[in-house]
């Protein structure tokens, strides 16, 4: 409704106690990013970083102002923050053993105050939530390029001796079929110390392997559905920053570049090409801000529930199937066997990423395997003598 000609406009509400508290909070946050930026930047000698960490500290700047400014019209004194013992320890770091080293740790603080200002109405009027996540992106891919400028890793991946997606896979379905044999080793053997008798056992260890199973299925669902649907928010965030905000977006898409060791001016012209093509612009920034792309979602969620619970029944059926042709003492025996067998197979599979040797890998399995099993078969022995059943 339009308002009435002469009516004077709603005075806005003064700040209450916990709206000052929280202006101090975040002037004094804001106090340590500046001097953190200020640190890195004096001790950065890449001069493109040099020039990032300048920019994001002038950043910085401008937000403890603006939470100065908002004490002042509310008639409070303006603290003398120094910055925190963290922050000087962190500069100290920079300073003597170089940005790389102190660039991961900030990288995390900056994700971890990615979302800070979402819901401060004053740092929303002022633009303070894109500018968090525009720090966090940019620090993440200082970070990244640290890394990768020093990590063997890194360098081995290069020279072959890495795979990537095939050997996480293959990493993750050994891990899911040790832990099915391990926690089911255990469940069976605790069970079968009572003596109740071999159908008994043979339930407990079905309804564990079903168990195990499901509930690393809905884990595994939930995981990955989850991470689909972030990446989703994400990218409708990127989508609605290029609509709203480009010059914000240029100026974040430029000192990514001049992370990277492109002069700024070159830096600055492709931002504001890239910027020009909105549907280029969500690939770009997705995949330099980001690290995805807006048409990936990930892995299938059905897919991973399936193979998780595959690769854990797989690994909890090794302990079962000998109590379905065997009870008593051979039953334990059988299982034991056929455990130790599944063990060695999953250490010796295991040397394969940790480049140990496969006897020693095999030898440490099956050490930790039977002992979580003879911890469980002796307080199953115990409850079943303190309370008749053996």
């Amino acid at each position: 409704m339009n308002r009435v000609r002469g009516e004077a406009a709603a005075p806005a509400r003064p700040p209450s106690p916990e709206d000052i508290k929280r202006f101090r909070r975040n002037l004094r946050d804001e106090v340590d990013g500046e001097a953190l930026y200020r640190s890195m930047a004096e001790a950065e000698r890449d001069p493109h970083l040099k020039l990032v960490y300048e920019r994001l500290a002038e950043s910085e700047r401008r937000h403890r102002h603006l939470w100065e400014e908002k004490l002042r019209e509310a008639g409070e004194p303006i603290p003398s923050y120094r910055p925190s013992l963290r922050v000087r320890v962190l500069g100290w770091l920079a300073r003597h053993f170089g940005t790389n080293l102190v660039a991961p740790i900030v990288a995390e603080m900056e994700v971890a105050a990615y979302s800070m200002y979402d819901d401060q109405p004053e740092a929303v009027a002022h633009g303070l939530p894109a500018d968090e996540r525009s720090h966090a992106r940019v620090f993440r891919e200082i970070a990244r390029q640290g890394v990768r400028r020093t990590s063997a890793i890194d360098i081995a991946r290069i020279e072959g001796r890495h795979g990537a997606a095939t050997g996480n896979a293959l990493r993750a379905a050994v891990l899911g079929a040790n832990d099915g044999l391990v926690s089911n080793l255990s469940l069976v053997m605790g069970v079968a110390g009572a003596s109740p008798g071999p159908e008994i056992v043979l339930l407990s260890g079905i309804a564990g392997l079903l168990a195990g199973s499901l509930s690393m299925a809905l884990g595994e669902w939930i995981s990955v559905r989850s991470g689909a649907e972030l990446i989703e928010r994400q990218v409708r965030i990127e989508l609605d920053e290029i609509r709203h905000l480009p010059d914000e977006e240029i100026e974040e898409l430029t000192l990514i570049y001049m992370s990277r060791g492109i002069p700024e001016e070159e830096a600055r012209a492709t931002a504001r090409r890239i910027i020009a093509d909105q549907k280029a612009a969500l690939e770009t920034l997705s995949r330099e801000e980001l690290g995805i792309s807006p048409d990936d979602h990930g892995q299938n969620p059905w897919v991973a529930a399936a193979a998780s619970f595959l690769t854990f029944s797989v690994g909890a059926a090794f302990p079962v199937v000998p109590w379905l042709f065997l009870s008593g003492f051979a039953g334990v025996a059988g299982s034991v066997v056929a455990s130790t067998l599944g063990l060695v197979l999953t250490g010796a599979i295991t040397s394969v990423f940790t480049g140990r040797d496969v006897w020693f890998s095999a030898a440490r399995m099956v050490a930790f395997g039977l002992s979580a099993a003879g911890i469980t078969f002796g307080i199953g022995r115990g409850i079943g003598v303190s309370t008749g059943i053996s």
